[in-house]
């Protein structure tokens, strides 16, 4: 497994990031515990789950499952680097009118204590905002991360599908509280999405974050299935995504045999390619899914394979305004 640094910080992760939003949904606990076993010992040392994920009322779910992993010891916890994230609803019967969606220096302060308790640590290594909160000023927000910054709850703060705009306003608002800010954005990117060109990752790179791809498959279209969905497959559920894109799933997937490598491993390679990425996420079910994206860490593509898919999957046109304008 290859390292790099998340962002601007000395914290090394891994090339690859285990995502667990399917623990608790779609994979069952045992699994999930071989899951997470299985990528400790390739290397994977970069875990995002999410307090939300398990869903509605059963939301808390998925840090429950990773918090029993921890209680078995073996330094699980201390090998890992724990991202989780805040803003959901986690219908809590005690935030009563606060129990929505948001950003409230209250919402960070009870959220970041319900997901330590069920995640059975004492601090999170990156708590992320999972989502602008545009009712809330900045002047709310950054102060109630800076306590838990100062009292070891936490160690960076990063964002999640935040837009540039929002990026570029908290950074500069941190800088005039002296505080370091957001480290890193997890957003949605990949082949077939590739819209945070235009401004995202700019303003990414300009501020020194660490850039996080989720759905690096486009929810399965750029999978191995997706042509070819097995009944009752997450693809087959996606019928019209796969019918919009046709034309050019079925150029990739000429291409990946024409070079003997599956979709998947192919659209992480691509993502992996791109010295502004620093992991994306691997959201597996089973370790078979684990063990084939592994294979896209060794994968390096040459500069033509590159063309080609840009040709297949073109971009908006570059950055922002030189993409639209001059």
């Amino acid at each position: 497994m290859d390292f790099t640094y998340l962002g601007r910080t000395g914290l090394n992760v891994s090339r690859l990031c285990l995502g667990t939003m399917n623990f608790g949904v779609n994979t069952e606990e045992k699994e999930a515990f071989y899951i997470m076993d299985a990528a400790l010992d390739a290397g994977i040392n970069f875990i995002d789950t999410a307090n939300i994920y398990g869903w509605g009322p059963n939301a808390g779910k998925t840090e429950e499952i990773i918090g029993r992993w921890f209680a078995q010891g073996g330094g699980r916890r201390e090998k890992v680097v724990l991202a989780t994230k805040v803003y959901g609803d986690m219908h809590d019967e005690f935030d009563g009118p606060n129990d929505i969606p948001g950003l409230s220096a209250y919402k960070i302060r009870r959220h970041l204590e319900g997901s330590l308790r069920r995640l059975q640590t004492d601090h999170i290594e990156l708590y992320q905002m999972h989502h602008i909160d545009r009712r809330v000023r900045w002047e709310e927000i950054w102060p109630a991360f800076e306590r838990a910054v100062q009292q070891g709850k936490i160690e960076y703060v990063g964002s999640s599908n935040f837009p540039a705009w929002a990026i570029a306003e908290g950074q500069a608002k941190a800088e005039a509280r002296n505080f370091f800010g957001l480290v890193c954005e997890q957003h949605r990117y990949n082949l077939n999405g590739r819209l945070p060109e235009l401004e995202v990752l700019p303003a990414v790179e300009r501020y020194g974050l660490g850039f996080i791809p989720w759905s690096p498959l486009d929810g399965g279209l750029l999978g191995g299935n997706a042509l070819d969905p097995a009944k009752g497959s997450r693809s087959a559920k996606n019928q019209a995504a796969i019918e919009k894109n046709r034309s050019k799933l079925e150029q990739f997937a000429a291409l990946c045999k024409e070079i003997g490598e599956k979709e998947d491993t192919v659209a992480l390679a691509w993502l992996l390619a791109n010295p502004i990425v620093t992991a994306p996420i691997i959201g597996v079910r089973t370790r078979e899914q684990l063990q084939k994206s592994l294979h896209a860490v060794e994968l390096t593509l040459s500069q033509d394979i590159m063309k080609r898919l840009d040709e297949i999957f073109p971009g908006p046109g570059g950055h922002a305004p030189e993409a639209y304008s001059w």
